[in-house]
């Protein structure tokens, strides 16, 4: 029996895994139904770029020995990788909001949108992988690497809740031309998204904004007295006609998503909106032809 600790994660790798089988890697390529892809496909496709050096950088947890420039070292107390631009082209780095709002579900039948966002980030993580890519976490606990192992890392540090209500996108770390997904119900703060994406687009990151909701936070089946509470329990708003809120909702979740789809217009990155009633697989299929595309 798995320990306790590992549970979680190893649930959320299986079924991730289950998801991905459906989509061999390279899915553009008919031929390829099941194989690996070469490495850096994906990266050798953007025009303007190839084998041509890019920078240094220091070394980072999870690099191996024989990605360190020895050379470069010599000249330096610390110990420095080669870095050539199809290499940072090819990687991807995943956001998944885990705050509370998050492990919100409408009915016992649908996924909490935490189960969802983490599904799909991971499902897509594991199709990435096997195709050549380096995938990792924003911020600095998990760079991008790949292989089986990167796989594991990914699965465990997905399956962690915060006890935030909502979380601020981690734009930080986040890799030169490089490529991202976000994944979040973006209902906090829009100006730490904003925030978040001029960051990322001022260093040529390109991505996916992915905005995971549950049906009834589109249709608002409320009627009469009903309490609203956070799923972090710090919110809490009582109301004796639920109904007569329902306009003025949904006019702002329309608004919500209009800011999105514009920010992400004008900083080069695409927008989907999930329900976590839909078919996860198609969910991931579209991930899957975004990056594989190059488009994100």
């Amino acid at each position: 029996m798995a320990p306790a600790d590992t549970a979680p994660s190893a649930t959320l790798r299986a079924r991730a895994e289950a998801e991905a089988a459906y989509f061999p890697p390279l899915l553009a390529r008919a031929e390829q139904l099941a194989g690996a892809v070469l490495l850096g496909e994906h990266g050798r496709r953007r025009a303007g770029l190839g084998d041509d050096f890019w920078q240094y950088r220091p070394v980072r947890p999870g690099d191996s020995r024989r990605m360190i420039d020895w050379r470069r070292s010599a000249r330096s107390d610390a110990q420095f990788v080669r870095e050539k631009e199809w290499q940072i082209a090819q990687s991807v780095q995943l956001w998944v909001d885990q705050a509370a709002s998050m492990r919100f579900a409408s009915t016992t039948n649908l996924p909490q949108k935490a189960d969802r966002a983490r599904l799909l980030a991971l499902s897509l993580s594991i199709l990435l992988i096997r195709a050549g890519e380096r995938v990792g976490l924003t911020g600095s606990t998990l760079p991008p690497q790949s292989g089986e192992v990167q796989i594991r890392r990914l699965a465990q540090s997905l399956s962690h809740d915060d006890v935030a209500d909502y979380a601020a996108p981690e734009a930080r770390g986040m890799l030169p031309h490089a490529r991202a997904l976000f994944a979040s119900d973006f209902l906090g703060d829009i100006a730490a998204v904003t925030a978040a994406l001029t960051k990322a687009a001022d260093r040529g990151v390109r991505g996916v904004l992915l905005q995971v909701l549950d049906p009834s936070e589109e249709g608002f089946p409320f009627r009469g007295r009903t309490i609203f509470e956070s799923v972090g329990g710090t919110l809490a708003h009582e109301t004796l006609k639920a109904d007569e809120l329902r306009d003025r909702y949904l006019d702002r979740l329309a608004a919500r998503k209009d800011q999105l789809t514009a920010l992400c217009a004008a900083t080069g990155w695409r927008y989907l909106c999930h329900h976590t009633e839909d078919s996860a697989q198609s969910a991931l299929l579209w991930l899957y032809a975004a990056f594989d595309g190059g488009t994100a």
